[in-house]
């Protein structure tokens, strides 16, 4: 996926860019790759791979789910900035919060957040079990991302404390969502959440599979998840 075609596909969902937008998406992939034999932030290195399989991926959560009307976003393990950077782009609006557990990774985006000139993104090094008992994190936020990080059960256990009432849980998922979704269905409401929907897809030009999985928390967390750091990954709730 070339940029030209990056910028159409975009348009015929109704997002269109303008070259403002266009530069920061190239200025990211060029420090994409600066940074990446420092830290290893991605194996995907070809331009129009990282357009397609991070860039564009991570924008896919835009066409089940209607972020112009979203003020504060929290994503979980955003590594390299996905999904949450390509969605900050699109939409400048958004108050967005990134954890990551490696400072390395923090770096990063602390450099490309001030390449890019984004205001209002908070960067936070900690674990993801940590953070979501920060008392002022806590039950805080519109909407919570994860892409690629754990299976729905762990990832839920990591998200939902962090969503407000009435907030949604928003997992970019690969093929397996279907029978993980199974498996995270009395966890998410264990954490206070109520899965809605699942939207099923496929990247355009290689046609892998990929689904946007939408959790509404309904009422607050029990106060004792998540866990400790470490154990949701190793005894994750069922």
């Amino acid at each position: 996926m070339d940029e030209i075609m990056f910028k159409n596909r975009l348009e015929t969902e109704g997002i269109s860019l303008d070259e403002t937008q266009l530069q920061q998406f190239n200025q990211y992939y060029e420090l994409l790759i600066e940074w990446n034999d420092k830290v290893n932030l991605t194996a995907i290195t070809d331009k129009s791979e990282v357009y397609l399989k991070h860039f564009f991926d991570s924008i896919t959560a835009s066409f089940y789910y209607d972020f112009s009307n979203v003020n504060t976003l929290c994503d979980i393990g955003a590594g390299a900035g996905f999904p949450s950077i390509p969605l900050k782009i699109v939409y400048p609006h958004l108050q967005i919060t990134i954890v990551d557990s490696l400072k390395k990774r923090i770096h990063f985006l602390k450099n490309l957040v001030d390449a890019l000139n984004l205001e209002g993104i908070n960067l936070v090094h900690a674990r993801a079990e940590d953070f979501g008992q920060d008392k002022e994190a806590r039950a805080s936020f519109d909407v919570v991302t994860a892409r690629a990080v754990a299976r729905m059960s762990v990832l839920s256990e990591y998200c939902l404390p962090l969503c407000k009432q009435g907030g949604f849980f928003i997992a970019l998922k690969g093929s397996s969502s279907t029978e993980e979704l199974q498996a995270a269905k009395k966890a998410i409401k264990q954490l206070g959440g109520e899965f809605k929907k699942e939207y099923q897809f496929a990247l355009p030009i290689e046609e892998s599979e990929r689904a946007i999985i939408i959790t509404k928390k309904v009422k607050n967390t029990p106060k004792k998840y998540p866990r400790k750091a470490g154990l949701p990954a190793k005894q994750p709730l069922s």
